[in-house]
């Protein structure tokens, strides 16, 4: 049963058009809570829009690297509970692009907390970090270990993630960080992931392309779980001194290979003869091979764990999925209006 700690107070979610932020923005809005959104570029594909939740919010306009505009923000609007998850997200894009993705992952970042701590408002903040922040070392990865990421992108979420610490412990804020395991679910348009690229080739009748063997192993937690995360997170930060300035591991803590994967949706798709297109002879360069992570911490301080296993979850995406693309088939298809 949800608590009530957030009814009735204002949220902000950075990057309020992305995939994860339109799932915690729609729980935020089941709970009673008035959502501002903050965001830089206005995405008519996001979930946000075709969920019908774009026109519940207050929209803001503007970058996470300009600090006046978040100090106004937090201000004006009396932000109370703010999750912070505007970044450059796919890791290809920070590789190609690392002076805008430590821009925005890290600048962005202490602007954001500078402006909570600097509210007389603000009784709480989430930090998205990644399970990618603890690069190549063993697991299950564990709070304990350190942040040993290489890659720009796993570097960028580590110094978000030090850098929430940094202000809990030198200024006292309420703020605490989420190391999420891959999330999956509908609305994440980024099709040169695995999930939703098997989905949308399925649909297609394409065979699905592995450009690994394969083999690499990750763990897959779905969006109405990793929504769930943050707000329990955000509530905890708020009343459990002891949970303020901590990272947390969320997870199912069943890592899958890409080969099952993308086996596991053929099968629980109305196409289940295809065979996925395996092109790699070993992992990918500059990706790490295992990565999974353990979740004793959020089960024991939290008691959270999340709901659904993968099949479950995967069955709610594909849906998700089969109905946006018949749609864009039949808009596709439809004749264009006479002049």
């Amino acid at each position: 049963m949800a608590s009530d700690i957030l009814k009735d107070k204002n949220a902000l979610v950075t990057g309020c058009y992305g995939f994860v932020a339109s799932w915690i923005i729609a729980q935020l809005l089941d709970r009673g809570v008035r959502v501002v959104g903050l965001t830089e570029d206005v995405e008519p594909e996001s979930a946000l829009v075709l969920n019908g939740l774009a026109d519940k919010i207050c929209i803001v306009r503007g970058s996470i690297t300009d600090p006046l505009l978040m100090e106004r923000v937090f201000t004006q609007y009396e932000i109370q509970f703010c999750f912070h998850l505007a970044a450059q997200t796919v890791e290809r894009t920070c590789t190609a692009s690392p002076l805008v993705t430590f821009e925005t992952n890290t600048r962005g970042t202490w602007n954001v907390l500078e402006a909570a701590r600097r509210s007389k408002f603000t009784e709480s903040v989430v930090v998205a970090s990644s399970d990618k922040a603890y690069g190549e070392q063993e697991i299950p990865y564990r709070e304990t270990q350190p942040l040993l990421g290489r890659a720009p992108y796993d570097v960028a979420k580590a110094c978000a993630d030090l850098i929430a610490q940094a202000y809990f412990h030198t200024f006292q804020l309420p703020v605490a960080v989420l190391r999420c395991a891959n999330i999956y679910g509908g609305g994440d348009f980024h099709w040169s992931r695995i999930v939703p690229g098997t989905i949308r080739s399925v649909f297609e009748g394409e065979r699905p392309v592995i450009r690994s063997d394969g083999s690499p192993l990750r763990d897959y937690m779905y969006a109405a779980d990793a929504a769930n995360a943050y707000i329990t997170l955000a509530e905890a930060v708020c009343e459990k001194p002891e949970v303020r300035g901590e990272g947390f591991n969320f997870g199912m803590e069943k890592p899958i290979s890409a080969l099952d994967l993308v086996k596991t949706i053929i099968g629980l798709s109305d196409k289940p003869d295809l065979e996925p297109e395996v092109l790699g002879k070993g992992r990918m360069e500059a990706e790490i091979d295992r990565q999974y992570l353990c979740c004793d911490k959020a089960r024991n301080l939290l008691d959270w764990q999340g709901g659904y296993v993968i099949e479950a979850g995967l069955r709610e995406t594909i849906a998700w999925y089969n109905n946006y693309l018949r749609q864009s088939r039949a808009e596709r298809a439809a004749p264009s209006g006479s002049g």
